[in-house]
């Protein structure tokens, strides 16, 4: 018997927080199972770090602090909460 993915979500969203979580685990770790080439994540890691740290010195991309980031969330997310 087969279960549409609408059906299994709407019954996963009735559990627990705690339900969910562990179902969306073990979900996530199902994925990681099919296939994963850990030597290819790992080489394709290494690309896009190498990509991000010559983007930061050739100042292609601007740095910012955590309280820039903290201020940006929260500014954006006063501006699209509804009043």
């Amino acid at each position: 018997m087969s279960v549409a993915p609408e059906a299994l979500l709407e019954q996963a969203l009735a559990l627990s927080p705690e339900d969910r979580a562990r179902l969306a685990s073990g979900l996530l770790a199902s994925l990681d199972d099919e296939g994963t080439d850990e030597a290819e994540v790992e080489r394709l890691w290494s690309e896009e770090t190498e990509r991000r740290a010559s983007q930061i010195a050739s100042g292609e991309v601007e740095l910012i602090t955590w309280e820039q980031v903290i201020e940006r969330v929260g500014g954006s997310r006063r501006s699209s909460s509804p009043e």
